[in-house]
């Protein structure tokens, strides 16, 4: 009798594959039966159900399973994705804004959005160095090789003229902000106090393309105009008159004098009825006019240091140059200028402060010089010799190019000291 195998769908795989050999008695003792049998996947084989030939249904359930033929199913290894881990990256902090701009893009002039101050265009960093091979040396030798050479080797600048360079270099520093004030005081007259504001001045002037001044605040008849060529009869007093009037450099010019250096000197009064009413109010009118227009001023004050120019010159001072005689008084009383200035609240001023040792006087040579120094380094910031010069000594006008070369090297040197000593950049 024929035996039909069903696969019945609820049935797990484990008793999917049922081999006829494998069947129970009831089957066995059947007729030789052609069983067939409807295999099917290991997810979709049920366990069979046997009909008999009288019609009876046996479950293959109650059979013996038979192993699992081989080949029927098929396993599937799964392998864990191996998954590559991506480095933490370290934290980019961004550069602050002023330091904008890649450096090709600054080399290229493309603007950062920073914006640079004015002085930031020097020309060691606009001028092209491969230019610098044309440019003919300062040097007898150096200037020699260069022309024999036919321009091909340019050694440069001999080392005397090299220093000379960074000293202009120093005197010639930009400013941002305003006028930079520096009185030259004393507290006792003859010591050269005029003098020393004549040649810094002037060594001012000579380097600086900006503007430089020097007003004469004595109020006992000031004789620094005489230092100079007059191209003027105007005064301190006269440009206090037309100040509210005064509203460009043109009209401030027609009120002071000019020298070779391109030094402008505004002369106190001459008449000793009216110099002493030039106070504290007069100073501050002029050197509101003088900051429009200058980017240093100096003053050279009176030998008192308790009158109100005094005081107003000291409040606006960025720096003060004192001067020193070559005798034992002399040199005790710059001290005791010093002195003062502490005592009055301008300790700033002493430390920042330059003494100029005039060694014109005629005590010079019976003083040890370098004892003073000595005492004086202990209170400022540097201390300059002015060596003697006829063209100084003289006490008329000065003409900068005729002085002793020692002489011209000392102011450019007390310059340079002085600009060392102020602040580039300041709020206006």
């Amino acid at each position: 009798m024929p035996v039909d195998l069903i696969a019945d769908p609820s049935a797990t795989p484990a008793s999917a594959a049922v081999s006829s050999a494998a069947r129970p008695s009831a089957v066995d003792a059947a007729s030789p039966a052609q069983a067939s049998v409807t295999d099917g996947t290991a997810s979709d084989i049920a366990p069979a159900v046997i009909e008999t030939a009288d019609g009876a249904i046996v479950s293959a359930s109650r059979a013996t399973p038979a192993p699992a033929r081989l080949g029927t199913t098929s396993v599937e290894i799964v392998t864990p994705r191996i998954v590559a881990e991506t480095p933490e990256q370290p934290e980019v902090v961004p550069l602050p804004e002023s330091f904008s701009g890649t450096r090709r893009e600054r080399l290229r002039g493309e603007p950062s959005r920073a914006p640079e101050p004015a002085s930031m265009l020097t020309a060691e960093r606009l001028l092209d160095p491969r230019g610098s091979r044309r440019i003919r040396p300062e040097g007898f030798w150096q200037r020699l090789l260069f022309e024999v050479t036919f321009h091909l080797v340019n050694v440069g600048d001999s080392a005397e003229v090299r220093e000379r360079k960074a000293l202009e270099a120093r005197i010639a520093r930009a400013f941002e902000g305003g006028t930079r004030f520096v009185p030259v005081l004393t507290r006792k007259g003859g010591v050269g106090k005029t003098t020393v504001t004549t040649l810094l001045g002037m060594a001012l002037a000579d380097v600086r393309d900006d503007r430089v001044i020097a007003i004469d605040a004595n109020p006992d008849r000031g004789t620094l105009s005489e230092r100079v060529p007059k191209r003027t009869r105007s005064t301190v007093r006269d440009l206090v008159n037309h100040a509210p009037s005064i509203t460009d450099y043109g009209q401030l010019s027609s009120h002071v004098s000019r020298d070779e250096t391109r030094l402008d000197v505004l002369a106190s009064d001459t008449d000793p009825m009216l110099s002493e009413a030039f106070d504290e109010d007069d100073y501050n009118v002029v050197a509101d006019l003088v900051a429009r227009y200058y980017s240093i001023a100096l003053t050279d004050c009176g030998t008192g240091i308790v009158h109100s120019v005094m005081r107003a010159t000291l409040q606006r001072a960025d720096s003060v140059v004192i001067v020193s005689g070559g005798s034992v008084d002399e040199a005790r009383l710059a001290s005791e200028t010093l002195t003062w200035l502490e005592a009055n609240g301008y300790g700033a001023l002493v430390r920042n402060a330059i003494v100029a040792l005039n060694t014109g006087t005629q005590a010079t040579n019976l003083v040890k010089l370098e004892e003073i120094e000595a005492h004086f380094r202990s209170r400022v910031r540097e201390i300059v010799r002015i060596p003697y010069d006829p063209e100084l000594a003289a006490g008329s006008v000065v003409r900068f190019r005729d002085l002793k070369p020692f002489t011209r090297e000392s102011a450019r040197h007390l310059a340079a000291l002085v600009v060392d000593g102020l602040p580039t950049q300041r709020e206006r």
